[in-house]
């Protein structure tokens, strides 16, 4: 960076410079764990000896609120792929099951919501497309965190659920099936090339709930790479032009993974499809089951990690099963 020349490939410049500070942020961070470290250890050794309950239970305290520490930078060293560090695009889509499959989509919806504040990262509602009677079509989420891609790159895939329909008379057992696709946030790639005359762009009223200018002025756009049919929207900003720009970098990243997926011959990374999402969540295909009805279990059929807590983890405890998918990829 001391160089005379670093600034004048400005594209370069910025992503070493970001490269640096990320670095410089892991190394402050380890340095801040071998301090912890250093002090525990210190207390430790003063300690020895004594019976104080009190005292025991804060070192204890300490000890396991520094081993999460360090267990969640561990987690780090598997995201050695590429954007595994950027903000996170997650998309669901109702599949095979009609209204139930809808609802369904939307217990999803809220079980990502749920981990994402759990896990401290920012959530925010890019663009609902609820059902005509119950639930959701499809939804896009962002997470804006460090490493956000990296945490939920493998919740991509088949979700199927198994109960007691709420939307049958006769209460008869159901499945249903969504689809997850996660993708990494991008601002800009160098290899996709988008021409303006290349894109269909729509606008329309938002959906959901009144308030500001939901329902009123037409803010939610819709655009449709024509040559692809990849088709994507945002609605949570006030202003048209501000929904646009988000929906053009949901565009890009979902690009960019195609082309990835092309050069690498492995177009089934996400799902084929990739523009509507129907005809793609159905039997067979599925990553992780739920079932509530005849008995309660969540398992990953990758993993083999199951919970018999499905009430828990569709309320967004989740970390479990993320963490045995970075581990296992």
């Amino acid at each position: 960076m001391e160089d005379v020349n670093f600034w004048q490939d400005h594209e370069r410049a910025g992503k070493l410079s970001q490269e640096l500070a990320e670095l410089k942020e892991n190394h402050a961070k380890w340095e801040e764990i071998e301090t912890a470290a250093q002090l525990l250890a210190m207390e430790v050794a003063e300690y020895q000896g004594e019976e104080d309950e009190t005292k025991t239970k804060k070192l204890a305290k300490e000890f396991g609120d520094l081993e999460k520490i360090v267990a969640q930078e561990e987690k780090k060293t598997f995201f050695a792929f590429p954007y595994a560090r950027n903000n996170a695009i997650l998309s669901i889509y109702s599949g095979a099951g009609g209204t139930e499959a809808q609802d369904w989509a939307q217990m999803l919806l809220r079980m990502y919501q749920r981990y994402g504040e759990r896990a401290g990262f920012n959530v925010k509602t890019l663009h609902i497309h609820e059902g005509q009677e119950a639930g959701i079509k499809n939804a896009t989420l962002e997470f804006r965190a460090p490493y956000a891609y990296g945490f939920l790159k493998n919740e991509s895939g088949v979700h199927r659920l198994v109960r007691l329909s709420p939307f049958n008379a006769n209460n008869l057992r159901h499945t249903s099936f969504a689809l997850v696709e996660v993708m990494p946030e991008m601002e800009g790639a160098a290899d996709v090339q988008i021409k303006p005359e290349e894109l269909r762009i729509d606008t329309f009223r938002s959906s959901g709930p009144g308030g500001q200018n939901v329902n009123k002025v037409e803010t939610a756009v819709r655009i449709t790479h024509i040559p692809t049919g990849i088709a994507v929207a945002a609605q949570s900003e006030r202003s048209q032009s501000a929904n646009k720009e988000q929906a053009m970098k949901i565009l890009v990243s979902k690009l960019y993974l195609l082309e990835i997926q092309k050069k690498e011959k492995e177009i089934a990374g996400l799902r084929s499809g990739i523009q509507s999402g129907e005809g793609t969540a159905e039997w067979g295909g599925q990553i992780r089951n739920y079932v509530l009805h005849p008995y309660k279990l969540v398992k990953d059929l990758r993993t083999g990690v199951e919970s018999k807590e499905p009430d828990e983890v569709l309320d967004g405890k989740l970390d479990e099963f993320i963490d045995s998918e970075i581990r296992l990829k």
